[in-house]
């Protein structure tokens, strides 16, 4: 398996890895989660908000990849810029938890440029 697949699974993992943060520390509702989660504050809020935000990068990056795999684009390429992403999400979601909202940001940035890099990989020659 490539790096670039076990990155998928890593991605494909990280919400319901970063959900944990805002679920710890008690109190958790399971009859009403997505209202429990509303009442939530500081840290733990800033941990559902980034899990939220890993739910809307994922089909972008899973689609990035694809079409990268597809199209056979350089596979050395293809998981640089896979593991590339995961390391700019993860610390987007450190960034997220100590509220670093500019850190935050261009690693958001960053990520989303390396998933727009997987789109156009096909289009850099094979040696």
């Amino acid at each position: 398996m490539t790096i670039a697949y076990w990155c998928l699974l890593i991605a494909a993992i990280m919400p319901v890895a970063v959900v944990g943060f805002a679920k710890a520390g008690g109190g958790y509702d399971n009859n009403e989660p997505r209202l429990w989660m509303q009442t939530l504050t500081g840290k733990r809020r800033r941990a559902y908000a980034a899990h939220i935000n890993c739910y809307e990068a994922l089909p972008f990056f899973l689609a990035g990849l694809f079409v990268a795999k597809m199209t056979n684009a350089p596979a050395g390429i293809v998981d640089i810029l896979a593991f590339f992403y995961i390391i700019m999400r993860i610390g987007y979601v450190i960034a997220y938890f100590e509220d670093r909202a500019t850190l935050r940001s261009v690693l958001w940035s960053l990520a989303f440029f390396a998933v727009v890099a997987l789109f156009l990989s096909s289009f850099i020659p094979h040696s």
